[in-house]
């Protein structure tokens, strides 16, 4: 009887420890596929920062069928990586995301053109052909066309809109004057493909006043109402966080980590090298937290769209919140 009693208590000692070492587990959704644009998180769990916080995270990669904004909406993800053009278009048409954590301090998205074309500024654009962008992805675009008022139906006073590939194709092939690029991806693609940056004319929306806020961390609200999910988030935004600044420190170490997760085998290490160091240029200066006069400006310029805005309406503060990234950084 003594030894089955000594067992029992045995393995219930066993189970409890079991149990206390029960990682949560939590599901992010990335906007793209594996690579540097999302070094943090492969580093995070990497490094075992995600570990260190009783987290089994599962990454999830992103791709040109996949729309973060519907993963999240269907359960598929409990957060999700998104650009806020995107967020708050849909939570303007009733996916309640809140953003609750900013890793991303600038934009990188620009406009590519050929020299050779004569744009030499946001005027010449009038009657050129553009390449966009879609699924979320053009509203920034959009927004600006709008500030310079140019419509995008074509004509001599506007711009004709090719909705581009997630390729530098179009001006390859001549099919588009400018194309859609980020600093840390595409445009360096069309430097690969044997074209010269003195060949090339770019426009930041950061320089044009237009740029909003990318990469942001997003969730549904009703996570938020839940302790147990506000304690999750929070080790996830604080070993997130952790992962992102390691990155900054160690781009060349952080792309290989970026590599060894790459399932396609799609990447190359010089490209994720390069991309890398780009990435640390956009998340430098960020903590996490969301800076209040970047979400404003953000909205400003999804609202000044004339006739067609992006949103319709501020979305208000409840769109983001610091509660997260308080309890993590403090």
């Amino acid at each position: 009887m003594k030894t089955f009693m000594a067992s029992l208590g045995l393995a219930a000692l066993t189970s409890a420890a079991g149990m206390a070492q029960a990682a949560d587990d939590l599901t992010l959704q990335l906007k793209w596929v594996t690579q540097a644009q999302f070094a943090g998180y492969y580093v995070a769990q990497d490094k075992g920062f995600y570990d260190d916080e009783d987290l089994n995270v599962t990454i999830k990669p992103g791709g040109p069928d996949i729309a973060p904004t519907q993963v999240i909406a269907g359960g598929g993800a409990d957060v999700t990586v998104e650009w806020m053009p995107a967020a708050l278009s849909a939570r303007e048409k009733g996916l309640p995301l809140v953003n609750i954590a900013q890793p991303y301090k600038s934009s990188g998205m620009m406009l590519t053109c050929l020299k050779e074309t004569g744009v030499t500024g946001p005027e010449d654009f009038k009657g050129r052909t553009l390449g966009v962008w879609f699924f979320g992805n053009e509203f920034p675009f959009l927004s600006w066309m709008s500030q310079l008022g140019m419509p995008t139906e074509g004509g001599a006073d506007g711009v004709t809109v090719l909705k581009q590939g997630f390729n530098v194709d179009p001006l390859l092939q001549k099919q588009a004057d400018c194309i859609s690029t980020m600093t840390y991806n595409e445009y360096w693609q069309v430097i690969d493909a044997g074209i010269s940056e003195d060949q090339l004319i770019t426009f930041k929306y950061e320089d044009q006043g237009v740029a909003t806020l990318e990469d942001g961390l997003y969730v549904l609200e009703d996570k938020l109402a839940d302790p147990a999910e506000v304690d999750k988030l929070t080790r996830f935004v604080r070993a997130s966080m952790k992962g992102w600044k390691w990155a900054e420190e160690n781009p060349e170490e952080a792309a290989m980590i970026v590599l060894d997760n790459d399932a396609t085998g799609a990447q190359t290490e010089s490209h994720q090298i390069r991309m890398m160091a780009e990435v640390a240029k956009l998340t430098s200066g960020s903590n996490g937290a969301l800076d209040p006069a970047d979400f404003e400006r953000t909205v400003q310029s999804l609202l000044s769209g004339g006739s067609d805005p992006v949103i319709s309406k501020h979305p208000g503060d409840g769109a983001w919140t610091h509660a997260i990234t308080d309890a993590a950084l403090n």
